[in-house]
């Protein structure tokens, strides 16, 4: 075989290689968490000011296009559903590719929780490691992940999960995420208008400490360590929930490791009568997630938390008025909007006992 034609093979090869590994991109199941990765690929390289990294509560609880609408400040989320804590610095890594974010944010709720519980649904498992591009950070981040070596397999070529859906090739949604990257119009934000009332306690007043589990401290330390050597700013926080005794107990716990390590740490579940939040309106489904109105009440805190730890003190500035923002533009009116019609919803909904319905979703 001669040289030319070895070199014809190799091309060849590459050529199938990174078709295959955008029709992956394609056929992998769409969604919102989907849209949200794919979204935070679009973003212009350096733009984004701080990153919210976490599970399910943090994308619709707090509305990025109104801070940025309020304040100037773009953040995006990467959060995805029951995000294991084991996924957190790799989504950093993830984020610092193409991003200088001035700050991380972290959500902690499933910190609190033992890993081997947060494995019955590896679909969540892979909502981190199927939604990342294909990168030696992919790699690391599915061998931490995915404990059986044996399993990794269909973690590394996802094609092999996706196989079936090709016929949605067809169809645009899936289409335009060939390079994996489209803009998500809410920036990752969900907006949501179902209301599912919860019961208001006081065990966010515990100050009992109990520690978490073994192996989510070790990633806790690890981060902080990260973080320092990185020389990365972070806030961790709390996102107001229906919390439970032990949750707070360990919570407290996660307090104190975080600020011992020099970051700041907000529970917002601490601030539930300053954010003015009703538990009888403002979530979604039972005291776990906000809705729309929830949402406005917990960002409007947010924003003040904001201006006074960081933009006051130049952390985070304004890029309203900049045409290099125009997406955040028009993701703040079609927040806006969705929130003139949303909240609408939301109190006919809760005025009439129209209540989420766990088992379907609705």
């Amino acid at each position: 075989m001669t040289k030319k034609q070895v070199a014809k093979i190799v091309v060849f090869i590459l050529i199938v290689s990174w078709l295959l590994v955008h029709v992956t991109y394609c056929i992998r199941t769409n969604g919102d968490v989907k849209d949200r990765f794919v979204g935070f690929y679009s973003e212009k390289n350096n733009t984004i000011d701080a990153v919210m990294i976490g599970s399910s509560p943090v994308y619709p609880c707090i509305s990025n296009p109104m801070i940025y609408g309020d304040m100037g400040i773009t953040m995006y989320p990467l959060a995805s559903n029951m995000q294991r804590p084991v996924a957190t610095k790799y989504l950093v890594e993830e984020v610092l590719k193409t991003q200088t974010p001035d700050l991380f944010i972290f959500e902690m709720r499933m910190w609190t929780a033992e890993d081997e519980n947060l494995l019955g649904n590896m679909a969540h498992t892979r909502e981190v490691t199927d939604n990342l591009k294909y990168s030696i950070n992919r790699i690391k981040a599915i061998n931490a992940m995915v404990e059986d070596p044996s399993e990794r397999l269909s973690y590394y070529f996802d094609i092999f999960k996706y196989h079936s859906n090709w016929k949605t090739l067809a169809l645009w949604s899936q289409l335009r995420t060939f390079m994996y990257e489209y803009p998500d119009e809410y920036k990752g934000f969900v907006p949501f208008s179902t209301v599912g009332p919860a019961p208001k306690t006081d065990n966010a007043a515990i100050t009992d400490r109990e520690p978490i589990p073994a192996e989510q401290e070790e990633y806790l330390t690890d981060l902080l360590t990260y973080l320092k050597e990185k020389n990365l700013n972070a806030l961790f926080v709390i996102t107001p929930y229906d919390v439970q005794e032990d949750e707070q107990k360990k919570i407290n716990y996660i307090s104190d490791i975080v600020t011992a390590a020099g970051y700041n740490f907000l529970d917002m579940d601490q601030y539930v009568d300053e954010i003015g939040l009703d538990y009888d309106v403002d979530f979604k489904d039972y005291g776990t997630h906000t809705n729309i109105v929830g949402a406005y009440k917990v960002t409007k805190f947010f924003e003040e938390y904001l201006q006074e730890n960081y933009v006051d003190k130049g952390v985070l500035g304004d890029h309203r008025g900049d045409s290099k923002y125009k997406s955040w533009d028009n993701a703040y009116k079609l927040w806006l909007d969705a929130y003139e019609t949303g909240s609408a919803e939301v109190i006919y909904n809760a005025e009439n006992k129209i209540y989420y319905d766990l088992e379907e979703g609705e």
